[in-house]
């Protein structure tokens, strides 16, 4: 029996994509909380939206090197589940937060070649999620929701301390090859179920969660 492959839909910004999201089986969504995103969602929209997510479906804030003051006001005024960090948090940052606010975790790391794989052995070790992403260039807007993806053999067989989700360029098309290379059994996707920047689809969001759980099924 193969275990499910989990996916988190992240950027959502309207009730319905929310809806479809769940409905479709993901097991996250994800707010973000980053004002240069097209995604970005103000506090009280993102309470709106997770109070309407049922339980066994995780919340997740994706945060960009947010400082304790926006960190203690997002987790009074949202129900949340896990915080995710996207910025250039260091690890002891992300060992201080998981104290400080009492949540789990999810680190990013973008990776473009084989050095950026360390540090995803530095941060399984204090993060209780990676989120294992491709690396923006340098001149990128968004440190995540490019749409770009990397060469995954670089993490195929490759285990750590901690769960771990794959990210960067996913779609319906390629995410069941990605899952068979890398061995992955949690997948992040954002833009890869849009239809322009932010604007999320259900029929895409259904057919990726639909391509990601068959990824496994005996052929």
């Amino acid at each position: 029996m193969s275990h499910p492959v989990h996916v988190k839909i992240c950027g959502l910004s309207d009730p319905d994509t929310v809806r479809a999201a769940v409905d479709a089986g993901a097991r996250y969504v994800g707010f973000v909380f980053f004002p240069k995103s097209p995604r970005h969602v103000s506090l009280a929209q993102a309470r709106a939206l997770a109070l309407a997510v049922p339980d066994g479906v995780a919340k997740v804030a994706l945060t960009v090197d947010a400082d304790d003051d926006m960190l203690r006001a997002l987790v009074d005024q949202v129900p949340l589940d896990m915080l995710q960090l996207h910025g250039h948090e260091t690890p002891a940052r992300v060992s201080a937060l998981r104290q400080r606010f009492g949540l789990p975790v999810m680190k990013a790391v973008g990776v473009a070649g084989p050095d950026d794989v360390a540090d995803l052995d530095i941060y399984g070790k204090v993060a209780d999620q990676l989120l294992v992403d491709a690396k923006p260039s340098p001149d990128a807007d968004l440190p995540g929701g490019n749409g770009l993806s990397f060469d995954w053999r670089l993490i195929a067989g490759r285990r750590w301390n901690c769960p771990w989700m794959l990210a960067g360029g996913l779609d319906a098309g390629n995410v069941a090859q990605a899952i068979q290379l890398t061995g992955a059994r949690q997948i992040d996707v954002s833009s890869g179920v849009e239809i322009s920047p932010g604007v999320k689809d259900a029929s895409r969001i259904s057919a990726f969660i639909d391509a990601a759980q068959s990824a496994l099924a005996p052929s």
